[in-house]
């Protein structure tokens, strides 16, 4: 048996319906708004994030910004041992006087490594910069990971038309020390 309950006064309760519908769709409303203004401070600060953002060649406001600089030479061992931490050399020339190392750029895709080293450069009006490249030698410590031969890709700059030339070595992984019986076979 289904009950049914009687409405005492049937047009307060449409009243009340009609009243709940229009602030249903009032607040549906206002969320829309909210939403669309939401939307549109994110659109602002992503156009204000672009406009502002800055390069890593692009002077800055506090007196310095950030170069890439070529690699010059590098000093690599013949060979890896698995496990084995190495000290990699990198040689390269500051233009002059206010050039300071800042970082190495140290990208990783597999078995292969990007290298670009980065220096600061110092703009205040104070600070007279002396023309007098100098080469500068500065290192990073390699741990062997890996049991395939590593590939390092040393950033030297572009070339005439543009594109990005890197100086590449590959440098094998053993899984020991050779003794010096065998030094002689890893060389050939």
């Amino acid at each position: 048996m289904i009950r049914t309950k009687k409405i005492k006064n049937p047009v307060k309760t449409r009243i009340f319906l009609v009243l709940d519908a229009t602030l249903l769709g009032f607040l549906h409303l206002q969320h829309r708004k909210y939403l669309i203004m939401k939307r549109y401070a994110l659109l602002v600060f992503a156009f204000v994030s672009l406009c502002t953002s800055c390069s890593l060649e692009s002077k800055g406001p506090d007196g310095f910004y950030l170069e890439v600089v070529p690699i010059d030479s590098v000093e690599m061992p013949e060979y890896f041992v698995q496990g084995e931490i190495y000290e990699i050399n990198i040689t390269y020339t500051q233009p002059n006087s206010c050039y300071y190392f800042n970082d190495f750029i140290y990208e990783i895709d597999g078995q292969e490594r990007t290298v670009v080293v980065v220096n600061t450069v110092y703009t205040d009006d104070s600070n007279t910069c002396i023309d007098n490249p100098e080469e500068v030698t500065v290192h990073f410590n390699f741990s062997v990971t890996g049991n395939e031969t590593y590939v390092f890709k040393f950033y030297q700059g572009e070339d005439e038309e543009g594109e990005d030339q890197y100086y590449i070595v590959e440098v094998p992984v053993m899984e020991g020390r050779p003794d010096s019986r065998n030094q002689a076979q890893v060389k050939d």
